[in-house]
């Protein structure tokens, strides 16, 4: 197993994976339209196949804030595939991305986060995390009874960018 950064091409099965798990809710739904629109922040996990041909076996994004908050997103590993590293193998990938940028903080919200944990990340608050709620928390279904946890690694964000005016950053202190 391998990741290598998606292509275009790429786009229809990594749309199938996300949607084989965002049914149950255990991924946010993304659009075909939003994953092309969005094809360059994400990674796939690929295998040689029994007749020597690459599959797509996972994926995973990392969608940047700012150099104060980039998120893990999107991470799933087919069920064949499970417990054999490959969603290590994602997450690797996404962090030395994030770290290429220079990103001090990376954020994400998991039904999973034992795994997550044996990673590095630490448990958070939503609210800590306010580029998060802006982009995603306030527009889903499950604001106020959201089963999530919060996870964060590196220093909890000491600023927020969206939905403020241009030159008008928001400093938290937290």
């Amino acid at each position: 197993m391998y990741t290598r950064k998606a292509r275009l091409p790429d786009a229809e099965q990594i749309y199938r994976m996300i949607s084989a798990y965002s049914g149950d809710g255990t991924l946010l739904p993304r659009t075909l339209a939003e994953i092309c629109e969005n094809v360059r922040d994400f990674v796939v996990l690929e295998r040689e196949n029994v007749v020597h041909q690459t599959e797509i076996i996972g994926c995973g994004a990392l969608h940047l804030y700012g150099p104060h908050l980039a998120e893990i997103r999107s991470i799933t590993v087919s069920p064949l595939h499970q417990s054999a590293g490959g969603g290590r193998l994602l997450v690797d990938a996404l962090l030395a991305e994030a770290a290429e940028h220079k990103v001090t903080s990376i954020c994400l919200f998991t039904r999973i986060p034992d795994f997550f944990s044996r990673l590095g990340f630490s448990t958070a608050v939503r609210e800590q995390i306010p580029d998060k709620m802006y982009k995603d928390c306030l527009n889903c279904p499950r604001l106020n009874s959201c089963d999530e946890v919060a996870m964060v690694l590196g220093e909890l964000p000491k600023m927020s960018i969206l939905g403020q005016s241009e030159g008008n950053l928001v400093r938290l202190f937290v």
